[in-house]
């Protein structure tokens, strides 16, 4: 087992002093920080979170969720042998002081950019990332794995510590309780730190979140402790009965918390610690090591501690963009996907009662903010726990209620048995709004809504509609709810729209008709959601060079528009179909499955994202990478239209001479 620094200095000696040079400066691993004093410790948080403000504020990035754990990190690493012990993460948006810690300094002014370092933990990137994940509620499940694996080394000397470091937001998730129920049964050597700041991106719901807040704020316990101490010292040899009283603390706790939950789960509690205490928080990471069995570390901290922005308002400083520059023109910039999306359902719940609202911890996010002030009543944030969401609604519905889930792409991924055999199975009218989907931008590869049409497109009884602009979205979002036939996808973009108009009546759109925005004559260019723009913008290039294209909105990925597509597929002998999703089993994948239903054997090309792991950069680059840009349509468009011409030069040459 690895030994554990002693912390060097009397309480006195720490607090004289200062450092002559910077102790970042000298700080480029975590071996670094062992033999220091918390004085040093303590100016060390100092300068990290000058640095992250310096860098964060200009790069974009999750500034609040990694203030508030500088104390953690430095703790964490001062206790333990990095990357022989394992500090798991969960997420990793709270980790950038872990990131500084670890040799990664040099590298902030690249934060969330393309070809640079992730806003997240990655394995690919250090060595001391254990686990990477920009999902919640996966690190106690990932580090007990580890810990058993540490376990069955054969020789005692090579195992190293594992923790897992979760925040009180993601152990709202049901995963995170399912590997605590798993770790107390397995009783093995493992360490839990909860970060505890009553956030996770918004302020936490649920019945754990107000356990932990009573727990939080009870003083019973630290007022009954205090009393004792005083009273003891008081007596012959004082000293000693507080010494004796120091050892009894945890049975003591465990008097005044019997009924803990984690005590429950097999775990022993150490806490309420202050998180932005180093020693404190040091001292209880060095008594959890002395425990053979899993151990719960409850550590308070503040979120955005030190930025007073974020203090002010901890929700928007969860994490900060970089800076841009001002619109000066006098075009307006166009609403948010996500704004249109909230603002729509509100003005459709003002005139039916049955509209519920779901989100899984995103109000925000989703917007779904706004549903909440206009409807509190319909209005449901579940916390992270998307695959509650989706069933929590599977049940409204059959009350004959109108829910709408609002979810990242990426993170309704998280309940896809629920979408199937709650919802699709069933058949109930369930909408589904999935809101960044396609390339996420600079959250990276861990949030690109690439595969929603192809594991939504295999699912019976589902329907599945995009937008090709912010004004489309507001008719889809009122056919969804009309629909109560079985459930209904939207998905659409992150960002802005494309500055349409949005005045006229709101419409229910007829399930599965697209729209032909241009006709042509020698290929057919279906698009789907956002890249319908880039399809006409391609046609219009297209034109200037003499190939003439029909440009199809297909507005429904599933069901088909089957007539239009047969009809254009014999008319015009050339197919080029595009989407913001995998290339496979998606759009395209639909559209080669009906003509060869149709035994027609035409050139198709199928523009997608294709077949690997997309990292950060901007959604523009990410699409031009995929082949998904404008001057990608038109090279692709060009190809399909020779490989028709070919085929007729080949079929002319072989006919026979009458």
């Amino acid at each position: 087992m690895p030994t554990t620094p002693t912390l060097p200095g009397s309480p006195s000696s720490d607090l004289t002093g200062n450092p002559s040079t910077s102790i970042l400066d000298a700080v480029s691993k975590p071996s670094d920080l062992k033999g220091k004093t918390i004085r040093e410790l303590n100016q060390l948080a100092l300068e990290i979170r000058d640095d992250l403000i310096a860098n964060v504020t200009k790069t974009g990035g999750h500034l609040g969720a990694s203030m508030g754990t500088v104390e953690l990190a430095i703790s964490l690493h001062y206790v333990f042998e990095s990357p022989r012990d394992k500090i798991v993460w969960d997420v990793g948006h709270q980790a950038y002081a872990h990131k500084i810690l670890t040799g990664r300094r040099d590298r902030f002014p690249t934060l969330r950019k393309e070809g640079g370092m992730s806003g997240f933990l990655s394995r690919d990137e250090s060595e001391h990332d254990a686990f990477g994940a920009g999902h919640a509620s996966t690190s106690i499940s990932a580090a007990l794995g580890m810990s058993v694996a540490e376990a069955h080394k054969t020789a005692p000397s090579e195992r190293g510590r594992v923790v897992a470091v979760i925040g009180d937001g993601a152990l709202t998730g049901g995963m995170a309780f399912e590997g605590l129920n798993n770790a107390g049964h397995l009783d093995c050597p493992f360490i839990v730190v909860l970060n505890d700041n009553e956030m996770s991106i918004s302020p936490n719901v649920g019945a754990i979140s107000k356990y932990l807040n009573r727990v939080r704020t009870d003083r019973r316990y630290n007022r009954a402790k205090d009393e004792l101490v005083e009273r003891l010292e008081r007596l012959p040899q004082g000293d000693l009965l507080v010494e004796l009283g120091k050892r009894m603390k945890d049975s003591f706790k465990e008097f005044i918390y019997h009924s803990m939950i984690w005590e429950e789960l097999g775990f022993t509690y150490i806490g309420p610690v202050d998180g932005h205490d180093i020693r404190a928080t040091v001292e209880a990471l060095r008594q959890a090591t002395d425990i053979d069995g899993p151990v719960f570390v409850h550590v308070i901290t503040r979120k955005g501690n030190g930025y007073d922005p974020a203090l002010t308002d901890t929700e928007r400083s969860h994490a900060v963009s970089a800076p841009v520059s001002a619109n000066t023109s006098l075009t307006p910039v166009p609403p948010k996907y996500q704004d249109v999306f909230a603002e729509t359902l509100v003005e459709i719940a003002n005139a039916d009662d049955r509209v519920f609202a779901i989100t899984a911890a995103m109000p925000t996010g989703t917007s779904l903010v706004k549903f909440a002030k206009a409807h509190p009543e319909r209005f449901f944030d579940v916390g992270i726990a998307e695959q509650h969401a989706v069933t929590f609604a599977a049940g409204l519905a059959t009350a004959g209620l109108r829910p709408v889930v609002g979810i990242y792409s990426s993170f309704l991924q998280r309940a896809y048995d629920q979408i199937i055999h709650d919802v699709c199975i069933q058949n109930l009218p369930v909408v589904f709004c999935l809101d960044r989907s396609g390339f996420a931008g600079d959250d990276g590869r861990t949030h690109h809504g690439v595969f929603d049409l192809s594991y939504l497109r295999c699912i019976p009884n589902m329907t599945i509609m995009a937008p090709k602009d912010e004004n489309e979205l507001r008719h889809m979002i009122a056919t969804a709810v009309d629909h109560t036939s079985g459930p209904i996808a939207i998905r659409y973009p992150r960002g802005a729209g494309v500055g349409v108009p949005m005045t006229d009546a709101l419409t229910v759109l007829p399930i599965g008709r697209s729209e032909t925005i241009r006709t042509g004559s020698d290929l057919a260019i279906l698009a789907v959601g956002s890249m319908v723009l880039a399809a006409e913008r391609a046609a219009d290039e297209l034109a200037a060079n003499g190939i003439e294209a029909t440009v199809v909105n297909a507005r429904f990925v599933k069901p088909l528009d089957e007539d239009l597509i047969l009809d254009l597929a014999r008319s015009h002998g050339a197919i080029v179909t595009v989407e913001e999703c995998a290339a496979s089993g998606g759009f395209g994948s639909a559209v080669l499955e009906l003509l060869s239903a149709h035994g027609l054997n035409i050139p198709v090309k199928v523009l997608g994202v294709p077949d690997r792991v997309f990292e950060q950069a901007s959604q523009g680059r990410l699409r031009e990478l995929a082949g998904l840009d404008v001057p990608g349509i038109v090279a692709t468009a060009r190809q399909v239209v020779a490989s028709r011409d070919a085929i007729e030069v080949h079929v002319a040459v072989a006919a026979p001479a009458n």
